[in-house]
């Protein structure tokens, strides 16, 4: 789920209806409504991160994939 801010709100897959843990952070924009500096981000499971790339990608849009570390996790 994501925040008002942007920022995941629970680390959980984005993908709908899938409740596994992230493993991946996905940050894309739109290039057609956002500048260069606006970032959305999503989180993916392992199952689903080439899901979720492919189907921004087939859209054109900017997408990076990175490894997700829990907030809890840093903090440790």
């Amino acid at each position: 789920m994501i925040s008002l801010f942007g920022e995941p709100e629970a680390a959980e897959c984005s993908r709908a209806q899938c409740r596994e843990a992230a493993a991946w952070r996905i940050e894309w924009r739109n290039p057609k409504i956002h500048d260069e500096t606006r970032r959305k981000i999503w989180l993916a499971c392992e199952e689903h991160r080439e899901y979720l790339v492919g189907f921004l990608e087939a859209r054109n849009f900017p997408v990076e994939a990175l490894p997700f570390t829990s907030p809890e996790e840093t903090h440790e």
